[in-house]
């Protein structure tokens, strides 16, 4: 029986995205002096407020100099945003910092020795997913609704007098058929914040061909199944509207639901946690088993003891689509890309300031390189003809 499946998106100016990039500028400040450093950053925005904290280490001479440029660059990324209103301005809001010196307790466990491999930073478990849906390998829904609000952004930062405001949200509900395949969308709902001189008819009329020309030929739904600012204004918006925190938008920054989640959040940690790059391998890893036609569709489970370097556990499930089974392709996987913290960084080049970019729009479903040299690297399929030759 065929079915429907939902996925949401929120824009660069939602909330908790505005926190997320946030944290992930502080995050490159930190990359961009030293490729080592330790950072675990969180950021709460509400009204004229950005508030950061969390555990940071870098060499001592070092980060003086990077915490005096924090507030700089974090007004900086809150104004790239789009953010200029009376009760949330660039310039005017009050900056806190509270970030302090990671625990030494922490360290030890993810340092290297001089007898072992450099430990994960946390335990934990982490998920990765491809599917043949789209041709970024990645489910449909939650890629469209990226792609809505990332033109939505574009037309609104390249017309100074854009009836647009930074804060949204798209949803798309698509249906499948019996075999699982989507077919075209069912009902769209788009809320965009917008000039108080701006109607509902006027979002309408903007936002309608944008969706129209995102989707897939054929998916577009008619008037009737597309919800624009369903309450009818939405002129307050971003932190003024509503508090933000870092990491409360994970199933957005992944698959949308359609794949299991870890838990962990992405934004303001660096790769040493891995809660970040693990998903990031598990993501390069499945993504690469689609490409190279082992499977139409996979998930990648990887698990981690803090201190330990390598995982506890990995699983791979093709749900019925492999062309093999599924322990020997777990086998392949080990034999393709060894899983510690530190080849993992080695090998996707993790250990460089290139995190801003996925603050918004996905971590997944991107092309390597599009946000900079280095940016987007587990979205790479250099790894599909090694996996097919070694099975």
């Amino acid at each position: 029986m065929g079915h429907l499946f939902t996925s949401e998106s929120v824009s660069e100016g939602h909330p908790d995205k505005v926190c997320d990039r946030v944290s992930d500028t502080v995050l490159d400040l930190f990359l961009a002096e030293e490729a080592e450093a330790r950072v675990a950053c969180e950021t709460f925005a509400t009204t004229n407020r950005v508030v950061i904290g969390g555990e940071v280490r870098a060499s001592g001479g070092k980060l003086a100099g990077i915490l005096n440029s924090i507030e700089g660059a974090v007004r900086g990324a809150v104004a790239d945003i789009g953010y200029e209103q009376e009760k949330f301005h660039h310039a005017h809001f009050e900056f806190q910092n509270y970030l302090h010196e990671q625990s030494t307790d922490i360290a030890m466990g993810v340092d290297e020795g001089d007898d072992k491999d450099e430990g994960a930073g946390d335990q934990g478990l982490m998920f990765g997913y491809a599917c043949r849906e789209t041709d970024v390998l990645m489910p449909a829904a939650i890629h469209y609704s990226h792609q809505i609000l990332k033109r939505l952004a574009e037309i609104r930062k390249a017309d100074a007098d854009s009836i647009l405001g930074p804060d949204s949200k798209s949803q798309i509900t698509l249906a499948y058929d019996d075999d699982g395949r989507p077919t075209g969308a069912h009902k769209i709902v788009l809320s965009t914040q917008h000039d108080a001189s701006a109607s509902q008819d006027d979002i309408r009329r903007l936002v309608t061909p944008v969706i129209a020309d995102i989707l897939p030929e054929g998916w577009m739904v008619g008037a009737e199944d597309l919800l624009v600012n369903p309450t009818g204004n939405f002129v307050i918006g971003g932190p003024d509207g509503d508090a933000g925190l870092t990491g409360r938008k994970i199933i957005v920054d992944t698959y949308g639901g359609a794949a299991p989640h870890g838990g962990g959040a992405f934004s303001g940690k660096d790769p040493t946690k891995v809660d970040r790059s693990a998903a990031y391998a598990a993501r390069y890893l499945a993504k690469n088993v689609v490409a190279a036609g082992l499977a139409e569709r996979c998930t990648i489970q990887l698990a981690y003891a803090i201190g330990v370097a390598a995982p506890v556990s990995v699983y791979a499930n093709t749900h019925g689509t492999g062309t093999l089974d599924d322990a020997r392709l777990e086998e392949a996987l080990v034999g393709a890309m060894p899983l510690t913290p530190r080849n993992i960084r080695q090998h996707l080049g993790l250990n460089r300031p290139i995190y801003a970019p996925t603050a918004a729009y996905g971590h997944f479903g991107r092309t390597a390189g599009e946000a900079g040299e280095g940016t987007f690297s587990w979205e790479a399929v250099d790894l599909a003809d090694k996996l097919a030759a070694s099975v």
